[in-house]
């Protein structure tokens, strides 16, 4: 696969129609999202092409109650195709026993695991998707920059990012064509900082692409 070429003839083709490329070899395509700010777009984008597509959303337990409210409301607006995975562990019983970590204790790798990384293991586990999409875009951390629109995994799956290109601007504008709500009060209890990479999209990560 010239994942050169491909990038060059996505570049300058629309969301949909990225998504529509992308699905046409797709068996098990599967879109995950967290309802951060702007993900409604990439919702927005993939069940207007695929309705029933499976949308993976690992919870934290941990998102403000706005984040909540908007995820309730753009699953009925759009009629997604939730598949919610949650941590083994309540945030109860993990506030109890080590709270939220500073990311410079020895504690935040293991909560990350717990909240973040084991769910989005089993998810990719229960689905074996051939075609992730995702809302990753350039100038969001240093690693993404050295991605593209679709890059592939050594597992095998294509990572598609339909927006990869888009600045926030160009994202109010679709939000605003579409009708669509956006969410600025999100919280990633892993991240602490906006630039900090995730953790599912690092090399480290079994089920990454590219990584």
């Amino acid at each position: 696969m010239d994942l050169k070429k491909i990038n060059d003839f996505l570049r300058d083709k629309s969301p949909g129609e990225i998504v529509e490329w992308a699905l046409e070899t797709a068996n098990r395509p599967v879109v995950t999202t967290n309802f951060r700010p702007y993900e409604a777009a990439i919702l927005h984008a993939t069940t207007g092409v695929k309705s029933d597509i499976p949308v993976i959303w690992c919870d934290t337990g941990y998102n403000t109650p706005q984040t909540y409210r908007h995820a309730e409301r753009l699953i009925e607006s759009l009629g997604l195709n939730i598949d919610l995975y949650v941590p083994r562990q309540t945030s109860a019983h993990r506030d109890v026993v080590m709270g939220i970590p500073d990311i410079d204790s020895p504690l935040h790798k293991e909560f990350t695991e717990q909240v973040k990384l084991e769910p989005f293991r089993r998810a990719m586990s229960a689905h074996q998707p051939d075609v992730w999409f995702t809302n990753l875009r350039k100038g969001q951390t240093a690693f993404r920059d050295s991605l593209d629109i679709v890059t592939l995994g050594s597992d095998g799956v294509l990572k598609v990012s339909p927006f990869f290109y888009w600045t926030d601007e160009e994202l109010d504008e679709y939000l605003e064509e579409h009708r669509l709500e956006n969410e600025f009060k999100y919280f990633d209890p892993t991240k602490v900082l906006e630039n900090r990479e995730c953790g599912l999209h690092i090399p480290a990560q079994k089920q990454t692409v590219s990584s």
